[in-house]
């Protein structure tokens, strides 16, 4: 019998440098997920309604905020040359940082729980084995992340360093949204090494042994074409530096 296939929790994106109206750099953020799936059902409804009630007031206070400092950045860049710079920088940094749609070739990966055995589930075997879980998901994107990916969507998201996945029940939220199986990770790069990738990794390929045995679905696809929207909500940070040169001798 396989043991359990679920993998530490990785960061998503090594870094995000983000600036508006004024110059803000950002260091890279961890985005880690807390495994819901064994939590009463109760609990689960109340995670998700408290998600989606806290993802739409703070995109609306990210609307309200926004409004207000493109407003103050377009008057200051009229007669603050250090404003209009920040402001050419942000522009210039905006698609590194996911805000800007991004269009090339790409490979899309869908992950969906096994169909349920109409006889019942067979000795040993645990409904928790025919779902995909949080970690599954994150394996993909850190294949493909390693595989050079140069923008990444999850569904309809676009995925940026602060992005986090969490698995409530057998759903998954991203950014205050809960979607349900299957999922799908979409990755613009090199086709090739973002195929190379995924079948390098070993989490994959224990994910791969559940597909074989129970029926979870694992498909990769390449696009010639694809568009990954820009990132529209709104960013919190944790930590902010500002780079520093790397030190003498560092390569």
């Amino acid at each position: 019998m396989m043991r359990v296939r679920r993998s530490a929790w990785g960061s998503i994106i090594p870094a995000l440098t983000l600036l508006a109206g004024t110059l803000f750099a950002a260091s890279a953020s961890t985005a880690r997920g807390t495994s819901l799936r064994d939590e009463g059902r109760t609990r689960v409804t109340d995670l998700i309604g408290d998600e989606q009630r806290d993802n739409r007031r703070e995109r609306a206070d990210y609307r309200r905020l926004r409004r207000d400092v493109d407003a103050l950045s377009r008057a200051a860049g009229r007669t603050d040359a250090r404003v209009k710079q920040a402001q050419g920088d942000a522009d210039r940094l905006a698609p590194a940082a996911g805000f800007t749609a991004y269009t090339g070739p790409a490979v899309r990966v869908s992950l969906d729980d096994a169909p349920q055995p109409s006889g019942g589930l067979p000795s040993g075997v645990r409904p928790d084995d025919l779902v995909v879980h949080q970690s599954d998901v994150q394996a993909v994107v850190n294949a493909l992340w390693a595989g050079g990916a140069r923008a990444m969507q999850i569904m309809d998201q676009r995925v940026i360093a602060t992005s986090a996945v969490r698995c409530v029940g057998n759903t998954l939220i991203l950014q205050g949204v809960v979607y349900s199986p299957p999922f799908r990770i979409t990755a613009a790069g090199d086709p090739a090494r973002l195929h190379a990738a995924l079948a390098a990794s070993r989490d994959i390929a224990i994910y791969r042994k559940y597909v074989r045995a129970y029926g979870l679905g694992y498909s990769v696809r390449t696009l010639a074409r694809a568009v990954l929207p820009a990132y529209t909500g709104n960013v919190t940070m944790k930590h902010a530096t500002v780079p520093t040169e790397a030190p003498r001798g560092a390569h």
